[in-house]
């Protein structure tokens, strides 16, 4: 990428995170209920006058809307975020801890979608309307009807409490804790881009190269392999990227439900603590963690496609 896009692109990002930033700060700032009297009640306190004043004092909460908005900003640009009102600890130090469970799962489903959605839909796509093609349309029907909650519980259901293979409680983050997450997230994938796959693939098939390729004689194995994948291949990278970022910053029922540490189960505890510190953290990390993965993306597609030119 040359100068003047890196700038344009930086320039986007900025604009983008000063939204997101003044918009959840807004939001947070209009909510109801008072996070200074939460706080002192969560703690055994009596919330006194006094004290309530004293505390959303100290917490900066009796200043104007821009005044916070501001010294939370300034925070921000040094790496100080703030406290956690619900956990009692530096918000970035709780970030980072519940952020690396939630990556490492959705990486994992991630992996066992891919592994699932592409082979199955490149065999419904190559065996169009036949017996394979229906089976497994039939199971994708299915597969984007069930929620992901659903399935969640089912899988508690059988492999913690019938078979006892996990442990019901949770809150640990090994690798056994993680199967159950990231399966159940990897179902609730895999019909929607299993599709996906097949519809792109088709779409390939259809090109007049397959059909001259089809015509000189090259068997259907080298056609598919190297020709049609590879061009099929720059829609998905676009919905895997997009599927990343869906999954780290949309995972909490699933966390909630296997009582995974994670980043979900911990947004949902500080939006019922009204943790503003916390809450917004927790959007603008998820806004730069989109934005990056879409830089990503765009940049795969020049090595995918060399056809792709960057417009100078």
């Amino acid at each position: 990428m040359s100068k003047k896009q890196i700038g344009k692109r930086f320039l986007q990002i900025l604009i983008v995170l000063i939204g997101v930033s003044f918009f959840t700060f807004g939001l947070t700032y209009l909510s109801p209920g008072d996070p200074a009297e939460i706080m002192l009640t969560e703690c055994g306190n009596l919330p006194t006058p006094e004290l309530l004043e004293q505390t959303r004092h100290d917490l900066g909460l009796d200043q104007p809307f821009l005044v916070q908005y501001g010294s939370w900003v300034k925070g921000v640009l040094t790496g100080d975020m703030g406290t956690s009102y619900a956990f009692k600890v530096p918000v970035t130090e709780k970030l980072m801890k519940c952020f690396w469970p939630t990556l490492q799962m959705s990486l994992f489903a991630l992996l066992l979608m891919i592994l699932f959605s592409i082979p199955c839909g490149i065999l419904s796509a190559v065996y169009q309307n036949k017996w394979p093609d229906y089976l497994i349309r039939g199971i994708t029907f299915f597969g984007v009807s069930i929620p992901s909650f659903w399935i969640g519980l089912i899988l508690l259901s059988i492999f913690g409490v019938q078979l006892r293979w996990i442990n019901v409680a949770g809150g640990t983050t090994d690798f056994k804790a993680m199967i159950l997450p990231s399966v159940t997230l990897a179902l609730s994938m895999s019909a929607k881009y299993t599709r996906q796959v097949r519809n792109a693939v088709l779409e390939e098939l259809r090109q007049d190269y397959v059909i001259g390729a089809r015509m000189r004689g090259i068997k259907e194995s080298v056609i598919l392999w190297r020709h049609v994948l590879p061009n099929a291949m720059l829609p998905i990278v676009t919905l895997l990227g997009l599927s990343l970022g869906s999954l780290l910053g949309g995972t909490a029922v699933v966390e909630i439900i296997y009582n995974w540490p994670g980043m979900g189960s911990m947004a949902i505890k500080a939006i019922a603590c009204r943790d503003y510190p916390m809450v917004q953290a927790y959007v603008l990390m998820i806004a730069i963690m989109y934005m990056v993965i879409n830089i990503i993306v765009d940049l795969s597609y020049t090595y995918l496609d060399p056809r792709i030119k960057e417009v100078k």
